[in-house]
């Protein structure tokens, strides 16, 4: 290995077929990365070293569940990585198994694992052959209720200046009619709040107008939680950046995701970053309901 050469910073791009992977892989590229489609895992340690060779500081690997046999040495090569210096980066992306089912019906592609069975059949096996890298990924993106752009957007916060010293904190305010957002790391309930829904003049505006903004903060409850909030994210920083993981999404609900959560999130972003925090907002439910 040539001592001169750059490090190499390892990004694994995985996930669901039909969840964004080649659009994130897209964008990655636009971004100034190396990126590499579906290469074998167990082509991983080679890969590095060619990287090193051409000064490629920044790689990135999509991977999917094509190669089926090697996909299950993932563990194996990741530890053979570790031993030169590589801890990979994993991005995961998911999205729900309607959302998937429609996608790959409109493009009229068979899912790897489908075979001759039933689509919801093969994504039942994505999902289980996958579950170990969504359980080590350092972000899961979560494209159920995003476009191309968004996704491009969000891969660009994320990557487009890595800071492996630092977490980055995803702000996502969401409504629990909507479900749940399953790629948040932690989640907190603001319906507590009186609603603005219920005021007249407020319901039309949204958690970005000031007003609203003004009515939320302004509760007797707001900042005591924002303040418990900041308080989680400052005791669990250290600890994630430790482990290595450098993503975290922080996700705020109310009944809609338009009043509440907007406004309380809109705050701890500004608070985060004024004490420095890279953040990224997400407003995942603003505009639909």
């Amino acid at each position: 290995m040539n001592d001169l050469a750059p490090p190499v910073t390892l990004l694994v791009v995985t996930g669901m077929s039909g969840a964004g992977r080649r659009t994130a892989g897209h964008a990655l590229e636009d971004l100034g990365w190396f990126v590499v489609d579906n290469l074998p895992p167990s082509m991983l340690p080679e890969l590095i070293e060619v990287s090193r060779e051409r000064q490629f500081s920044r790689v990135a690997v999509l991977l999917d569940v094509r190669s089926r046999s090697d996909f299950r040495k993932i563990p194996e090569v990741f530890a053979r990585l570790g031993e030169t210096g590589v801890v990979p980066e994993i991005l995961f992306l998911d999205a729900s198994d309607a959302t998937i089912v429609r996608r790959q019906e409109s493009v009229r592609r068979p899912l790897p694992l489908q075979g001759s069975g039933r689509l919801l059949d093969g994504i039942q096996k994505e999902r289980k052959m996958l579950a170990g890298l969504r359980g080590s990924a350092d972000l899961v993106i979560d494209t159920t209720a995003i476009n191309i752009h968004e996704l491009t957007a969000r891969v660009a916060e994320a990557y487009a200046e890595p800071d492996e010293t630092d977490l980055t904190v995803t702000l996502m305010s969401f409504g629990f009619k909507n479900g749940l957002p399953i790629d948040a790391d932690m989640v907190f309930d603001v319906r507590f709040l009186p609603n603005p829904h219920w005021v007249p003049a407020l319901r039309p505006q949204t958690g970005l107008a000031q007003p609203v903004s003004a009515y939320v903060l302004g509760q007797p409850d707001a900042g005591p939680f924002l303040d418990h909030v900041l308080g989680v994210v400052d005791l669990v920083r250290p600890g994630y950046v430790r482990e290595g993981k450098r993503h975290a999404t922080v996700a705020i609900g109310c009944t809609g995701g338009k009043h509440r959560s907007t406004a309380m999130v809109e705050e701890l972003a500004r608070r985060l970053g004024a004490q420095g925090v890279r953040t990224e907002v997400v407003h995942r439910d603003l505009g639909q309901e």
